[in-house]
């Protein structure tokens, strides 16, 4: 099952290449060592549309149009439908393809038979945004090639094919390097590079812009499941703990089980000494713990959760080190999300509140082990810490942390994340202040903020969502699918901070998926109640929602629901669970 979501020309125009077992043609008369299967599956995708050309007239591009129809990935002896480059010692022909939707993987080039009978020099540009495939590495707006290759110079051939390229992308432009060159190409494909698995989860309401953000988060996060679970698919591709939290969320409610979990925390944990911090960030080792206890409650496997005992707890053992005498954390390592690393007051009051969300995980654990004295130690400590409660310093991030940690009050935080509506909201931290305004009862209010943040990015032309977002950068903003029109800002080149400043920044990042899992947990309603999802309760949230239906994935099958708002404002539950799934209703 594809992507419901994805453009129609992507199931039209694709093939996948389907890898059988681990067979090999005979002569190989064992198996090599080392060898490893790609699970993931390859389609070729044509672009939609040419969004640019180097001139309009016909002399140096001609025939452009020809690169949108459906391809082969075959040369052929006849120059038939070719588009065609020119350069002279004036102007070099180049042009920009838009594939429609952000992609992980590279391209295929197939070249015809040029009057020259030799290779042609090419510049190519893989870009998240179209400013950013116009853009030069370096300079003010930071385009790089940091983590992954996305602007270089390659040969193609005469008369063959050419694969290129393993990023994150939307867009690709294409130049002439040499003077008096001609390229005729028959075909320029992007290779999409994905898992193919099922949508398990789905999420349908009466609001399209919720619909739409739904499935951009579980897109975003679907697109960073790769070899391992990564945070971005341009940078950094890597697997950051913190990071994986909310997109590990995303996968149990969407995809349910998948291998790509398990393996890279496992990969984080085996390259880390527990007397280091995961990432060399301590919140990313805290975060490895509240992943484990999570991720128990909606698979129910015992055995992989026994397996992480020894590590967690000599963990936590290092953790309960890190408190002063006035039951203080005294954590290195200090970071809980960019917008907020230099509020130093907010991040002592955020590492403080997971510390306490961390040790009672950790207890609970211990409790499903029958480890009952771990149990006790990691608790106790964690009611000691809970009498320290710092200072916030107006802090969203903050302050959903020491909600969510039971320190502060529900209304004194959501009073605090209700402040501006969705100003100084964050992509990663976002969900997090989403999950402590339901759990003040602000459902109306979360819902309002989901559709203005993330709900811009998508008015900007996302088709996954960001790095990071400031509701400030959106007056006078062009979109990220259109050259920046004279006088707008550009929202990708112009903006971005820390690690993420201008092209650098990442635009398909995992950690801003939280909508997805906040949805389905409080709008349909989907709340696990026993280890391995065997109770759920369901009560939903509609808010001013007419309806809202979807499913629910379950080691058991899925559970699927329907809600609809009655004309006296009560909501009739439809609800369809496997027999081993115990249904409690609250509504």
């Amino acid at each position: 099952m594809k992507p419901k979501f994805l453009p129609l020309i992507i199931l039209i125009c694709c093939f996948a290449q389907k890898i059988s077992a681990q067979q090999l043609p005979p002569v190989f008369k064992e198996k090599p060592k080392g060898m490893e299967v790609d699970k993931r599956a390859r389609v070729y995708l044509s672009p939609q549309r040419v969004l640019w050309q180097s001139d309009e007239s016909g002399k140096y591009v001609k025939d452009s149009k020809y690169l949108l129809k459906p391809g082969n990935g075959q040369g052929e002896l006849i120059n038939k439908d070719m588009v065609t480059l020119l350069s002279d010692d004036k102007q070099k022909g180049g042009l920009m393809l838009d594939f429609g939707k952000e992609l992980q993987g590279g391209l295929q080039i197939v070249t015809g038979m040029m009057k020259k009978n030799a290779p042609v020099k090419i510049r190519v540009r893989f870009g998240e945004s179209a400013a950013e495939t116009m853009s030069e590495t370096g300079g003010k707006a930071t385009a790089t090639n940091d983590h992954a290759i996305r602007d270089f110079v390659v040969d193609v051939p005469w008369l063959g094919v050419l694969e290129i390229g393993n990023t994150g992308f939307r867009f690709v432009r294409i130049d002439l390097v040499d003077d008096n060159s001609e390229l005729l190409l028959k075909e320029v494909r992007a290779i999409f590079v994905y898992r193919d698995i099922p949508y398990l989860g789905s999420f349908k309401s009466s609001d399209e812009r919720l619909n739409k953000i739904w499935e951009t988060g579980a897109y975003t996060v679907h697109l960073n499941m790769q070899q391992y679970l990564w945070d971005g698919i341009k940078r950094d591709r890597l697997v950051w703990v913190g990071d994986m939290h909310p997109e590990v969320t995303t996968i149990s409610n969407v995809f349910g089980y998948n291998e790509v979990v398990p393996k890279s925390l496992d990969l984080i944990r085996d390259a880390t000494p527990t007397n280091q911090w995961m990432n060399g960030i301590s919140a990313y080792s805290m975060w490895w713990v509240i992943i484990h206890r999570d991720l128990y409650r909606f698979n129910g496997n015992l055995q992989y959760l026994r397996e992480q005992k020894e590590y967690m707890t000599k963990l936590l053992d290092v953790l309960i080190t890190k408190i002063d005498d006035k039951n203080g954390e005294t954590l290195d390592g200090r970071f809980l999300d960019w917008p907020s690393s230099e509020n130093k007051p907010a991040i002592h009051a955020g590492l403080q509140a997971l510390m306490v969300i961390t040790l009672n995980a950790g207890s609970e654990v211990c409790t499903i082990l029958k480890d009952n004295s771990s149990a006790a130690k990691y608790k106790a400590v964690a009611e000691r810490m809970k009498k320290n409660v710092p200072d916030i310093n107006g802090s969203k991030q903050a302050a959903a942390l020491l909600s969510l940690s039971g320190m502060i009050s529900d209304e004194t935080a959501n009073k605090v994340l209700s402040e501006g509506g969705a100003k100084n909201f964050s992509t990663f931290y976002g969900y997090y202040m989403l999950q402590a305004m339901a759990k003040a009862g602000n459902y109306q209010g979360a819902i309002d903020i989901i559709k203005t943040y993330w709900g811009a990015m998508l008015d900007l032309g996302a088709t996954t969502f960001w790095e990071d977002f400031n509701m400030d950068w959106l007056p006078n903003a062009g979109r990220i699918d259109e050259l920046v029109p004279e006088g707008k800002k550009d929202i990708h080149g112009d903006y971005g901070a820390y690690c993420y400043i201008g092209f650098r920044h990442s635009l398909s990042h995992g950690w801003a998926s939280g909508p997805t899992s906040w949805l389905t947990e409080h709008v349909l309603g989907v709340k696990v109640i026993e280890a391995g999802c065997k109770t759920l309760k369901i009560e939903p949230h509609l808010g001013d929602l007419k309806f809202a239906e979807g499913s629910f994935p379950t080691p058991y099958g899925v559970v699927k629901l329907k809600h609809t708002k009655l004309s006296n404002g009560q909501v009739k539950s439809d609800i369809q669970a496997p027999k081993q799934v115990k249904i409690i209703r609250n509504n």
